[in-house]
């Protein structure tokens, strides 16, 4: 993957997740709710829920809308019950395409990801066709303060738990094992460095690259279409 067309698609994803606010605090306080309900709510003792609030903060909810959100999921009504389903397939050209769930209707949320798929020139996979070709990790994306270097920003990072370090134009990428990403978070912003984006996710080990302008708009497509779903978490894919 090249540093240009990853750090590319980091803004453009931060870009929509902009445009997109509303939409994503429903969907992380959904994510609140699921990982108070597996581990409690005290962030201390619960790493799921710590890695949630660092999602939160870095697609900037406010402290206290999260804290609300804690507060409700805390006492959310216990008959409702969101089950995580994960879905892999193919995009069209090829693009390997993962996408994660948290529903109550299973039935709805197969039909709404598989009509997304066909109707974008792509069909959905068995379990495990296309997530070997990733890796879980976490993800942390910050821009150089000013009176800091690319060494110094990287060493904070590395002395916290960090495994890898890239930097391009003043943008930086921090990679973590998914169990050490909220303790390299926590530092981070303990050292005063502000986060533009932060969550464990997917990385893709190879990118999938076409010059096809309708692969380009059907892949548009197919990511605006499962975005927009409400039960869909997260969409990973390494289309370039």
């Amino acid at each position: 993957m090249s540093g240009h067309s990853k750090f590319a698609n980091i803004k453009h994803k931060k870009e929509k997740t902009d445009a997109q606010r509303g939409k994503i605090f429903t969907k992380l306080g959904r994510e609140l709710m699921v990982a108070i309900k597996e581990g409690g709510p005290d962030p201390e003792s619960n790493s799921k829920l710590r890695d949630v609030i660092a999602k939160c903060k870095s697609n900037n909810m406010p402290n206290d809308t999260i804290q609300r959100s804690i507060k409700k999921a805390s006492g959310e009504d216990s008959s409702i019950v969101y089950e995580s389903i994960t879905y892999e397939g193919y995009g069209p050209g090829g693009v390997a395409v993962i996408v994660e769930c948290l529903t109550e209707n299973k039935n709805r949320t197969a039909a709404n990801v598989r009509h997304a798929f066909s109707k974008n020139g792509g069909n959905l996979g068995t379990t495990g066709c296309v997530s070997f070709m990733f890796d879980q990790k976490g993800q942390i994306i910050v821009e150089l303060p000013e009176g800091m270097d690319e060494e110094e920003l990287m060493m904070t990072a590395l002395d916290a738990g960090a495994e890898d370090f890239e930097a391009e134009d003043g943008t930086c990428e921090i990679i973590t094992d998914p169990t050490g990403f909220s303790q390299v978070y926590a530092a981070l912003e303990a050292a005063g460095i502000e986060i533009a984006s932060g969550e464990v996710t997917m990385l893709p080990q190879t990118m999938a690259e076409s010059d096809d302008p309708a692969i380009a708009e059907s892949m548009e497509k197919l990511i605006d279409m499962l975005e927009d779903d409400d039960d869909v978490q997260n969409v990973w894919h390494n289309w370039e």
